[in-house]
């Protein structure tokens, strides 16, 4: 399976659960945004987000190559276990069609190498 790693630096972002959603969070090659009773989490390029918001910055974003069919299982567990053994803290989101795995930046040379090391191919994109 392959990896992309996709361009520019995300924040993962925390928000009141009745918040709006903001006009900044979307407009990027990549975003999230998920709504539950306790939060807004808004995860985007790092470059809109305002400054007075709460975030974490500097993470990289790599993304699985898909679809991945619903009935498959494991996909997950198969990549996030070479970046646990690395002591490489992820964010994942997953989407109708793939998974996206956010290491930070400062994580990513290690993180890329658990996975090629694991036998996943990375390319940047």
């Amino acid at each position: 399976m392959t990896f992309t790693l996709l361009r520019g630096s995300y924040a993962i972002c925390r928000l009141g659960s009745s918040d709006e959603i903001p006009s900044w969070a979307g407009g990027s090659e990549f975003a999230s945004i998920t709504r539950t009773r306790l939060e807004l989490s808004i995860v985007c390029d790092e470059g809109l987000v305002p400054s007075e918001v709460r975030a974490e910055r500097g993470w990289r974003c790599l993304a699985l190559a898909g679809p991945i069919p619903f009935d498959q299982t494991g996909i997950a567990a198969a990549f996030l276990k070479p970046l646990a053994d690395a002591e490489v803290g992820v964010f994942v989101v997953s989407t109708y069609d793939t998974d996206y795995v956010l290491v930070k930046a400062v994580k990513l040379e290690l993180a890329v190498s658990a996975l090629r090391g694991a036998g996943y191919e990375v390319i940047e994109a």
